[in-house]
This record gives structure tokens, C-alpha cells and sequence, in this order.
């Protein structure tokens, strides 16, 4: 094969291609003579280096292709062009998928709280079984206000805020044993039923509830969030449907991590009202009012909006495109 009469007769072919490849938009026609091209040069590509070896003609026409490759493939998403789909639609959309699940949860912790606060807080033997009275005196009058107001505020916020989000996603990467969520919501339960029931006992259960309430209402709210994206995990596993495991797994996996990153921006802003609003000495309504805002936010966005994008289709889930097609079932 002579090289040179190989490179007059293609040269056009070959700039064309590459004139096709660099444009931004192509027409129908335009594709299918990229497609056409390719195919050409490739065979072109073949012949140079069976007979030449490499050359730079050969490394002029395989960048030629390389290029062309990449633009009818397509390369990677930008990382940042999928945050408002993932804000708008996927993320809301999973956290709708978990509402009532949500619910239940946060009625069982309601019901544990409660009772054991009672019950502790009802029998003064079970009171001092926690610990001599002078420590109970200590913990009621100075150190449960304390532990809000000691430490600055940020440094505080930024702590409980790291420490919650760690337990959020232990709660739904570990959902799949269906124990770990479980335990995380009744441990919550117990401690603050605990908590609550020396303040009772000390005749301050109202500066309990003043202290809880501000962030409590978003932080727990996130806490059954979290457990019950693991538990609906852990149901993939156990009742498949059509789809075997791995596939359940997956999708759910999938779908309901989304759940851990939403929680991280959540707790983030539970941090800021257990930092910056529940230490304060304002009236206790204003505090109550600024937490209950933080909820309502976050239900609207959890409501609302995934509702809107569960009627769009949306599961949480990635794309077909970036999750591979999905295994066809018969029914």
C-alpha cells in the first residue's frame, strides 16, 4: 500500500470527518455520515498500520476517530449538571416513598419515649436505681441546660450535626440487616425517655421539653427518615417480588441512599437550631416556633415536593441510562 496515495485520495474524508466530530449540533443526515466516516476511517486506520506500522498518519487518523468515538457515545455528565435533578426530583422522590413508614416509626418512638419517661419518672426506686441523688440533682439543674450552652455555638452545631448524620447513614447503609435501624431508633427512644423522666422527677420537665422541642422536631424527624429507608432496604431483601435479590438490592440501594445525602443537609440545619436557637434565652414559644419552622421546611420538601415527582415517575432511582437496563419479567 503506498502511504501517500492513500493520504491524497482520504484527506478530504478525513478532514470531514473531523469537521463532523467538532460540531456542536448534527443533523439526522449528519449522524449517519459521522457513522459512515468512522466506519471508513477505521478501515483506513487498519490498513496504515498493517502495512506502515505506526506513522504519524496513522496517529493523525486514530485522534481523528478517537474523537469522533467520543462524540457519538457522548462523554460523562458533568458531576454538576445533576445536582437540580438530584435536589428536585430524586431525592424528594425518595423521601416520599418512605412517609408513612416514617410515621410509624415516629409513633413507636412517641409511645417508647413516653412510657419509659412515665414510668421512671412514676417510681422514685427506679429513679434511683440511675444513680445517687445528688447526681440526678446535678444532672437536672445544671447539666442538661449545660450541655446546650457550654460549648460555642458553632462548635457545637458543627458537632451535633457530624455525630447525627453519622448515625442517618449508618441507619440506611446498614438497613439491610434490618436490626441495626431497629436499634437505633429504640436506643433514641429509651435516652431521651430516660432523660425526660430525671427532669420530671426533679420537677423540671417543662425545661425539658423546652430544650427538646426547638431541635428535636427536625433531628428525630430525620432519625425516622433514616430508619425507614433501611428498613425498606431490608424488605427488598426479604420480599423481592419478581426480581431476585441482587436486583432488589440494588434498586433499593440505589433508590434510598439518596436518603443518607438529603439527611446530611437536614441535620445540618437541626445543627444550627440545636446550636444557635435552643441555647438561647428567648421566650420558649419563639424557640419552639423557629424548630417547628425547620420541620414544616422540611415536610413541605418531603411532601409536596416528592409527591409532585413520584407523579412524574420519579423513584429516587438513577436513569436507565447510568443504572443499565433492567432485566425484563414476564406479568
Amino acid at each position: 500500500m503506498d502511504l501517500d496515495a492513500l493520504t491524497a485520495a482520504r484527506q478530504d474524508e478525513w478532514e470531514r470527518l473531523g469537521r463532523l466530530a467538532g460540531k456542536r449540533r448534527l443533523t439526522g443526515d449528519e449522524v449517519d455520515e459521522l457513522v459512515t466516516r468512522y466506519r471508513a476511517a477505521s478501515a483506513d486506520l487498519a490498513d496504515i498500520k498493517t502495512s506502515a506500522g505506526r506513522t504519524p498518519t496513522g496517529d493523525h487518523v486514530s485522534a481523528l476517530l478517537s474523537h469522533a468515538r467520543l462524540r457519538l457515545t457522548g462523554g460523562r455528565d458533568n458531576p454538576w449538571r445533576r445536582l437540580p435533578r438530584f435536589f428536585a426530583r430524586q431525592l424528594p422522590a425518595a423521601l416520599y416513598r418512605v412517609r408513612w413508614t416514617t410515621l410509624a416509626i415516629a409513633i413507636a418512638f412517641a409511645i417508647i419515649a413516653t412510657t419509659v419517661a412515665l414510668w421512671i419518672s412514676g417510681d422514685p426506686a427506679t429513679v434511683a436505681a440511675l444513680g445517687d441523688k445528688a447526681s440526678l440533682d446535678h444532672y437536672a439543674n445544671q447539666e442538661f441546660v449545660g450541655y446546650y450552652r457550654d460549648n460555642p455555638a458553632a462548635v457545637f452545631a458543627g458537632t451535633v450535626w457530624t455525630n447525627n448524620a453519622w448515625i442517618a447513614a449508618q441507619s440506611v447503609l446498614f438497613g439491610i440487616t434490618g436490626i441495626w435501624p431497629v436499634y437505633v431508633v429504640v436506643q433514641n427512644a429509651v435516652g431521651v425517655g430516660t432523660a425526660g423522666a430525671v427532669m420530671i422527677a426533679a420537677g423540671k420537665g417543662d425545661i425539658f421539653l423546652q430544650f427538646i422541642a426547638p431541635h428535636g422536631l427536625l433531628e428525630l424527624t430525620s432519625v425516622f427518615v433514616a430508619a425507614a429507608a433501611g428498613l425498606h432496604i431490608f424488605w427488598a431483601w426479604v420480599a423481592p417480588g419478581r426480581r431476585t435479590r441482587g436486583e432488589a438490592l440494588a434498586q433499593e440501594g440505589r433508590s434510598l441512599a439518596t436518603v443518607a445525602v438529603g439527611l446530611v443537609c437536614s441535620l445540618a440545619l437541626s445543627g444550627m437550631v440545636e446550636g444557635f436557637v435552643t441555647p438561647q434565652t428567648w421566650p420558649w414559644p419563639v424557640k419552639v416556633l423557629l424548630g417547628a419552622a425547620a420541620l414544616a421546611l422540611f415536610l413541605v420538601y418531603m411532601l409536596v415536593v416528592g409527591r409532585r415527582a413520584a407523579r412524574a415517575g420519579e423513584s429516587g432511582d438513577l436513569t436507565e441510562y447510568e443504572a443499565g437496563t433492567p432485566r425484563l419479567v414476564a406479568g
